[in-house]
């Protein structure tokens, strides 16, 4: 056990994954992640290359990746959005790869605080064509490694990008955390340009198809969400906390979810049935599970460091009317406050 900073985890659990190709540009709030990486990666023969820009950093990520190495790229949210073009490449090739996004307060430079404005960004795919990316909401510092190490495992089975969403806070919060094992056992890759051989005929990876020919991208688009529908059924994570006799839930991820929890508490202590249901994966939705954990609540409010974006999916998804989906957000930077959600769900009882 070890007392880190949840970026410093995600660094070293990136490493511990068999991430040897890092590259990045620096931005706040997430710069402990490439200081890190910067002294560990030489240590464990990796290479670390802080790229002249954002743009310059995902097409590098891309050329690691299409060679087969697991490779790695953070930001924060400006720097994301400087990324997303990379991001539908890697998508349209089918080049796995994990995307770190600790986000700050927006829209534009916005500021250097925790935020959660990226959340359509992130589960709606910022570039252009039809793809998704698979979205990780850690809560704590031993989730930011122990889900670091799932995103790598998650994109080289699905050859699909996998992003961590985290906030600021959670980046520069230090709590206990129990590294992962070195992972030793990788997945073939037969599709990697490793070079043709005697043994091995050439591959190609493109974005490039053209209707009609070989790389017919009607086709090609159709196999992408057949393998994102597999990634619907078997890679859903949420947690469910007090809810199973719950008048109202409280639905929130990231900080916004700690803060949920604390006021679940307190409201228990004050004869008031309250629960949590916190979604981790943001893409896949956990649908059904939402469904279960409010299926006894007569209202549902969803707390945001923002002005109201997962509430959206909250509605679509839930089975309650969209009357009884409330929502209480803080933009800018802004952590909401215990007493504030407490003061919002007596408001409704």
């Amino acid at each position: 056990m070890v007392l880190m900073k949840g970026n410093e985890a995600i660094g070293e659990a990136a490493i511990r994954a068999g991430c040897r190709f890092y590259f990045a540009y620096p931005i706040t709030p997430q710069n402990e992640i490439p200081a890190y990486m910067a002294k560990r990666l030489p240590e464990e023969h990796g290479t670390f290359l802080q790229a002249e820009s954002e743009l310059a950093a995902i097409n590098m990520v891309m050329g690691a990746s299409a060679a087969g190495a697991r490779a790695m790229t953070s930001s924060s949210s400006p720097g994301i959005s400087l990324k997303q073009e990379g991001i539908s490449y890697l998508s349209g090739a089918q080049l796995p790869a994990v995307v770190v996004n600790m986000m700050r307060g927006g829209p534009g430079l916005g500021n250097i605080s925790g935020a959660q404005g990226d959340y359509f960004q992130a589960t709606r795919g910022g570039g252009n064509g039809d793809y998704h990316v698979v979205v990780i909401a850690p809560g704590t510092v031993q989730e930011m490694a122990d889900y670091t190490v799932k995103a790598f495992e998650i994109a080289d089975k699905y050859r699909v990008v996998c992003m961590i969403l985290g906030d600021g806070y959670l980046g520069q919060m230090s709590e206990p955390c129990e590294l992962p094992d070195y992972v030793k056992d990788f997945p073939s890759k037969p599709w990697a340009l490793t070079g043709k051989t005697d043994k091995r005929d050439n591959n190609i990876v493109l974005s490039l198809r053209l209707n009609g020919d070989d790389f017919d991208l009607n086709k090609h688009t159709k196999e992408l969400f057949d393998n994102y529908e597999k990634i619907q059924k078997n890679e859903t994570i949420s947690e469910s906390f007090m809810c199973d006799d719950a008048d109202i839930v409280l639905t929130g991820y990231g900080t916004a979810a700690r803060v949920c929890k604390k006021a679940v508490k307190m409201l228990r202590e004050q004869g008031i049935k309250a629960g949590l249901f916190r979604p981790v994966t943001l893409w896949p939705f956990p649908k059904e599970q939402l469904v279960k954990a409010s299926s006894k609540a007569k209202k549902i409010l969803t707390v945001e460091m923002s002005m109201g974006q997962m509430v959206q999916d909250v509605k679509l998804y839930s089975g309650h009317q969209v009357s009884d989906v409330e929502f209480y957000g803080e933009p800018g930077g802004i952590i909401p406050k215990v007493d504030a959600i407490i003061e919002k769900v007596k408001s409704y009882v």
